[in-house]
């Protein structure tokens, strides 16, 4: 059985010459690595400013060392390393091929990410975590070749801090994409997250998935609705995550209570500012 590890980078590091150029060297020279099958990188040190391009195209051409890696999560790190909106990511152009065996991938962070030509047959599930994802990600995705992919879920986030599309960015990149074995959707994290839900009942992945994540927007009453009114047309859906909502107390119970499994926790109220109404996602910087 593999072994997770986390490779990471704190400050006082980072000071004495530690940095993206060094962290496949360091994590090859680790005697455990051969067995480690689930594979975190956290902080590089000094990820507001310098990229982890070195760390990806390492990976690509120490492939044969990599092989064995199944699990891999890109900028793994919380505020206190890096805010999320400021994370360097990079170009995964050249990691698909380089990772056959790989089963999940995880990226945290947006900033000058490129997935470039996704293709992959063995990958199961594939998280962005953002305060925005570009347009630029979704046509990438619209295009990709992941004909195993049984889980997505993207971070969809606010156009301050990369999200520079709408409601229709979405659409057009679920109606464009092809997922045929895909069981788990996640549209997550959005200021849309009522227009985004309208867009999601509508696509269709809905006769096809069991668990709909629609969690951590600014899901409301508006949303709640709909989701009521079209959820039984979808006997596949087993699971309905909406945690972190501005949903009132009644709706939420009216959710609960289909006939399928309902996270609606942390509830949130929204708040008003000279006559405005303001509701947040729950990830952005």
């Amino acid at each position: 059985m593999g072994k997770a590890k986390r490779y990471e980078y704190d400050y006082e590091q980072y000071e004495n010459g530690k940095g993206p150029g060094t962290m496949i060297e360091d994590i090859l020279a680790d005697p455990e690595f051969g067995q480690v099958t689930d594979l975190t990188i956290g902080s590089w040190g000094s990820a507001w400013e310098d990229d982890c391009q070195p760390i990806l195209d390492g990976i690509a051409e120490k492939k044969d060392q990599f092989a064995h890696v199944e699990k891999l999560f890109v900028g793994d790190m919380d505020y206190e390393d890096c805010e999320v909106s400021w994370i360097m990511q990079g170009n995964y152009g050249g990691l698909w091929s380089a990772l056959p065996g790989l089963k999940e991938l995880t990226i945290k962070g947006s900033m000058d990410l490129t997935l470039g030509r996704v293709e992959h047959e063995g990958l199961e599930a594939l998280t962005i975590i953002c305060g925005g994802l570009g347009s630029s990600v979704f046509e990438d995705l619209s295009k990709a070749k992941l004909p195993n992919l049984k889980k997505l879920v993207l971070y969809i986030g606010i156009d301050n801090y990369g999200f520079d599309g709408d409601e229709d960015t979405v659409r057009t990149f679920l109606e464009k994409s092809d997922f045929p074995t895909l069981e788990y959707l996640g549209i997550e994290d959005s200021e849309i997250q009522d227009q985004l839900t309208k867009v999601v009942l509508e696509s269709k992945y809905m006769g096809q998935v069991h668990t709909l994540d629609l969690a951590n927007g600014t899901l409301s009453d508006k949303g709640g609705a709909l989701l009521l009114e079209m959820l039984p047309q979808f006997p596949n859906i087993k699971v309905l995550d909406v945690h972190y909502h501005y949903m009132s107390e009644d709706m939420v119970k009216k959710l609960e209570a289909l006939p399928l499994e309902v996270d609606a926790s942390e509830k949130n109220e929204p708040e008003e500012y000279k006559g405005e109404i303001w509701m947040d996602a729950m990830l952005t910087e």
